[in-house]
């Protein structure tokens, strides 16, 4: 079974149990389409084409119905419409550039910063609705086209690796081995991390198997090469057996700890990456991997595989080339052209040679074969001296 450390499912069955046959706040046509697109979304039907077949997690679920109920209550408020599908397309982009420039604001007056997602949400939503409309044979416009679904990448905490050694040497224990653990494999957390269970561990601690119904995408099996030590000493002094799970503290408790002692270490000043060291968590150290294995890996797809992605703009969006190296050497000066030349020229000496130890060897036979002879005719002379 899969552990769920924010417990999404729990809170998406709560939450439908209470709304199933109305959604409180929001007028009834409003809360009857939404309920209809969760549905879907959930059996995973009337998707995109272009999407990810099957049922929404209910990580995803969450987020829809979250978002959705909230952009209908602005709409509702601001435009009073009580059909959140008779929004205008002018009314649709002005909504969002208002959201994005902070004039629409949350309750507590504070800026949404994830404004992208929203937009993509409703994007989603309203393809949803195009594809039920379109199966009662009625036409509705994309109004979604021109909405702007960029956004800002937040910021992250660097560490480079020395950092994380003085993270590591100011740590207790316990955290200093999830340190060493999340450096090393990069793994998501904490949904993969949490479900990590001894068994998952092979070769003598040297390589991690990351079960493919506990990841976001794939599962993969890779090598630590860092961490194994620091983690079979802390398995065996924690006496774990191979069903346990080796990570198993509260994430919020953990991402507290973090922050308190990246102030200690570092203070509270800002990181290459614009977060500040003091604001540090779990998900920064899938940053910090990335960085640290960008220039050691020899191929993208192997370094894909590593992190569990599918594209390769996550390299960069999860690394921004820091810490990156310059590794040119003079081997990479020889372009195709003169590497083949100087191929060739190497095949024909080789050739040459192989001529020369021929020919020597054909020498050799017949030294061999002229003193044969010479100590043959040499024996008849003796025997015919011998008889005068």
């Amino acid at each position: 079974m899969k552990f769920d450390p924010h417990n999404n499912k729990e809170k998406w069955e709560k939450w439908k149990s209470i709304n199933h046959s109305g959604i409180s706040g929001i007028s009834d046509y409003n809360s009857k389409i939404i309920l209809q697109y969760l549905n879907d979304m959930e059996l995973g039907i009337n998707i995109s084409i272009t999407n990810k077949k099957g049922s929404r997690s209910p990580t995803r679920l969450n987020s829809l119905k979250n978002r959705m109920v909230l952009l209908a209550k602005h709409f509702e408020k601001r435009y009073n419409l009580d059909k959140i599908t008779n929004i205008s397309e002018e009314q649709l982009i002005g909504f969002f550039t208002k959201m994005r420039s902070g004039e629409i604001r949350k309750a507590n007056k504070g800026i949404y910063k994830s404004v992208r997602d929203y937009a993509k949400i409703f994007k989603a939503f309203w393809h949803w609705y195009e594809k039920v409309e379109k199966k009662k044979d009625n036409e509705i416009k994309d109004i979604t086209i021109y909405l702007d679904t960029s956004g800002t990448k937040p910021e992250w905490c660097y560490l480079d690796e020395k950092q994380v050694r003085q993270l590591c040497e100011n740590a207790q224990y316990d955290y200093k081995v999830l340190i060493w653990f999340l450096f090393d494999s990069g793994i998501r957390s904490p949904t993969e991390l949490m479900n990590i269970k001894v068994s998952d561990l092979y070769k003598d601690y040297k390589e991690l198997n990351i079960r493919d119904e506990i990841s976001k995408t794939f599962g993969r099996r890779i090598k630590l090469m860092l961490c194994s030590e620091i983690l079979k000493e802390y398995v065996e002094s924690k006496k774990l057996k191979q069903e346990d799970y080796i990570f198993r503290k509260n994430h919020e408790v953990i991402n507290r700890y973090l922050k308190r002692l990246g102030k200690n270490v570092f203070g509270d000043k800002p990181s290459l990456a614009g977060k500040k060291y003091s604001q540090i968590t779990m998900y920064d150290f899938r940053h910090i991997s990335c960085c640290y294995w960008l220039p050691r890996y020899k191929s993208e797809s192997a370094l894909k595989f590593r992190f569990g992605w599918k594209k390769s703009d996550k390299i960069h969006y999860y690394s921004e080339l820091l810490g990156m190296r310059d590794t040119i050497s003079e081997e990479d000066l020889l372009i195709d052209v003169t590497k083949t030349e100087i191929e060739k020229r190497l095949v024909s000496t080789e050739n040459e040679n192989k001529m020369l130890r021929d020919e020597m060897d054909a020498i050799k036979i017949q030294m061999k074969q002229i003193g044969f002879l010479t100590n043959k005719l040499y024996g008849g002379f003796e025997i015919l001296t011998s008889g005068q």
